[in-house]
């Protein structure tokens, strides 16, 4: 069964690298959008001393906007790959071999993991040179929440992937999905600000956990302030997982 698994993660992770363009975007396209942000935003080698607010957003909010970029990029990635599989038949071979169905399903969550966390740790690599000095990073702490969201989200991609009708649909639905969570999540605006309708709205949403979870173990928060966080992506781990194990299509 292990070994099944692990032979068909090796094998996904071959195919991906294959495509440059997917690599490029899925592991050095974050990585450059973090330094040059970081860079305009008055990082320590910039030219210029950073304005307050410019600082606070490149102590708190661009390495919370960045890892979750990363993962949302997996996320719209794996409901891609699931619709091409399906589309082409190739999802339906794979449940004829003697590969278990939830084993296929997680060597792509697998792939998606690992190239979550090579793209994190150079994002924190060259972040080293870009934060502002004296910043205690909880490097660790981060990439294990970093994960946790990903599992969360990848959980959403599953739900959608079982939906969407064709492959060349997959990506934009996935995008008209998240990226409006992710205006209203919580990090370009307070929710304090916002309408108390929208509020409620944002309240629903898991990125808006996502945010918090990120930005508070970023900043040094400790892991016990943050059990409401971790309830709310468990519960839409939980129940997406259970949703697409009834919608998801092999064929």
């Amino acid at each position: 069964m292990l070994r099944g698994l692990f032979q068909l993660t090796w094998l996904e992770i071959k195919i991906f690298l294959r495509e440059p363009l997917g690599a490029i975007g899925t592991v050095v396209i974050p990585v450059v959008v973090f330094l040059v942000v970081g860079r305009a935003m008055g990082g320590r080698s910039a030219a210029a001393p950073a304005s307050a607010s410019a600082a606070v957003f490149l102590r708190e909010g661009l390495p919370v906007l960045v890892a979750i970029f990363i993962a949302l990029n997996a996320v719209l990635s794996l409901v891609t790959i699931i619709s091409i599989y399906r589309e082409g038949g190739i999802l339906k071979r794979l449940r004829a071999t003697p590969l278990r169905p939830h084993a296929i399903l997680s060597a792509h969550v697998l792939v998606k993991l690992l190239f979550t966390a090579i793209t994190l740790s150079l994002m924190m690599l060259a972040g080293r040179r870009l934060f502002p000095a004296g910043i205690n990073v909880p490097y660790f702490s981060f990439a294990i929440a970093v994960l946790i969201c990903t599992l969360a989200i990848l959980s959403m991609g599953f739900v959608i992937a079982s939906l969407v009708p064709t492959a060349r649909f997959a990506q934009p639905i996935g995008a008209v999905i998240f990226y409006p969570m992710f205006a209203l999540s919580g990090l370009f605006v307070p929710l304090e600000v916002l309408p108390r309708g929208l509020q409620i709205v944002a309240q629903m949403l898991p990125l808006t956990y996502v945010v918090s979870l990120l930005r508070g173990i970023w900043t040094g928060g400790a892991w016990t302030a943050h059990l409401g966080d971790l309830a709310a992506l468990a519960v839409t781990g939980v129940v997406c997982v259970a949703l697409s194990s009834r919608v998801f299509r092999w064929e």
